[in-house]
């Protein structure tokens, strides 16, 4: 039987992006009204959506050109990223992230399970406090050796990450990007229904570590039935031999963890972002070079090479966000919306609880950004909720999940592409670990639905 070939991530991004641009000439062009809210945001007045007397269509030339737009737009992540890879290619060739994994190797061992439950439950406590995402980044390639290193694939290293943070954002108690930005929005109390959200953030782990440690369970047991099995770019070089974790080594570590949590603080506490956090990985690498005794030339050269290998994943990012400035670009994104919507006003209660949730689920495809989709979304869905007999936090909590769980899979997600293409990891193979997960996500997240409902969450 022929092996059907799956086009390589960057293809099959350019493909949507020419499905974006077909949609343009086949729906009719519309807008809400917007208002500018008492945060200084724009948000769509619902109830007044409208198609445009005139049909903005694309020129075929807007296909190309949106890509270098897009990776202008995208210059944020993009240029943090290229800061995160110099970084961290100094600090490996100081030898103490490799020393480091050397004795968490000696404790996890036996032990892969807890590895991976205690890194998942890290980065979900993370997403859901702080809304962190992008932060994360920078640990993907040490995850990854220590996961390798105990037989786990990259898969699982991955995995663990990226169903943490999708997690988190899914049942955040107070991410300042997602719920206070939502519940603003939908002039509902900040921080108000924790308790529930809470609640659901333990099932939620527990679904989400039963499919990561039986996956991770099966490729340790047989590495042929590992979903990157026989991919180069998938497969990082294995270390044999652990350098000792001497004292400037245990410097260079003491001092990127006081990095962190300096990083986790300015974020907290200053809404520090892509310039400032790109900033503090530079002079890390600065600082690390001289604790650890190295030349600047071969600290240079170093940042260089570690810089250029993400590369590919930059490109990543800039397709992925050319697809929604094409559907902005042709003014139908708001006439997605409404279609979208519109269907709410006439089911009953729990349905309408239900079909929220799909809904934002659909639309993080083409608006991935959370606070983004917060904006466009939650000024008609508030209302929306107001008629079909539910409370605003119960449009809130479809919202945050729609955009939280989804965020693990839509090849628009520039965190996620990011991920990928530094692991080498193909998107139709993530797709095959991901999709039966959201499955269960989705199953789970309609039945919290429904009790939000019949408990009247407020």
């Amino acid at each position: 039987m022929t092996k059907i070939k799956v086009p390589h991530t960057l293809v099959l991004l350019f493909g949507m992006m020419i499905l974006a641009y077909v949609l343009t000439w086949l729906l009719p062009a519309g807008s809400f009204d917007t208002v500018t809210n008492s945060q200084g945001r724009e948000v769509v007045v619902p109830g007044t959506f409208h198609v445009l007397d005139e049909q903005k269509h694309l020129p075929v030339w807007e296909l190309f050109t949106v890509i270098p737009r897009a990776l202008a737009e995208a210059q944020g992540i993009i240029f943090f990223l290229f800061i995160i890879g110099g970084a961290l290619s100094v600090i490996r060739s100081t030898g103490a992230i490799d020393a480091m994994l050397g004795r968490l190797l000696t404790r996890f061992s036996h032990r892969p399970a807890l590895l991976l439950f205690f890194s998942m439950l890290a980065f979900m406590v993370g997403s859901s406090t702080i809304g962190m995402a992008e932060e994360y980044i920078p640990l993907v390639l040490i995850l990854i050796s220590l996961c390798v290193a105990i037989k786990m694939d990259t898969i699982s290293a991955v995995g663990a990450m990226v169903i943490g943070y999708g997690v988190g954002y899914g049942t955040a108690v107070l991410n300042p990007f997602t719920v206070l930005v939502a519940q603003g929005v939908a002039e509902v109390e900040p921080t108000s229904g924790w308790a529930f959200r809470l609640a659901l953030f333990v099932p939620f782990l527990a679904i989400g570590f039963h499919h990561l440690w039986r996956y991770a369970k099966t490729v340790i047991n047989d590495p042929k039935a590992s979903l990157v099995y026989g991919i180069a770019d998938a497969q990082p070089p294995a270390a044999s031999d652990y350098p000792e974790l001497d004292i400037r080594r245990k410097a260079v570590l003491w001092f990127t963890l006081t990095t962190l949590v300096i990083i986790v603080i300015g974020i907290a506490q200053y809404h520090w972002y892509f310039i400032e956090l790109g900033a503090i990985f530079f002079l890390l690498a600065i600082v690390s070079t001289l604790i650890s005794g190295q030349s600047f030339d071969e600290a240079a050269k170093n940042f260089t090479i570690g810089a250029s290998e993400l590369t590919g994943t930059a490109l990543l990012i800039g397709f992925a966000r050319s697809i929604e400035m094409l559907l902005s670009d042709g003014q139908v994104l708001h006439t997605v919306v409404n279609a979208l919507a519109e269907p709410l006003t006439n089911v009953g209660a729990e349905f309408s609880a239900v079909g929220m949730l799909f809904i934002q689920s659909i639309l993080n495809f083409f608006i991935p950004s959370g606070s983004g989709q917060a904006y466009v979304t939650m000024p008609i869905m508030a209302p929306i909720s107001d008629l079909v007999g539910v409370s605003r936090q119960v449009a809130v909590l479809a919202y945050q999940m729609g955009d939280g769980f989804m965020n693990m899979i839509v090849p628009t997600n520039a965190v996620l592409m990011g991920i990928l293409g530094m692991c080498g990891i193909p998107y139709d193979r993530w797709f095959r670990f991901i999709a039966p997960l959201m499955l269960k996500f989705f199953f789970a997240g309609s039945i919290a639905m429904v009790i939000a409902v019949l408990i009247g969450y407020q």
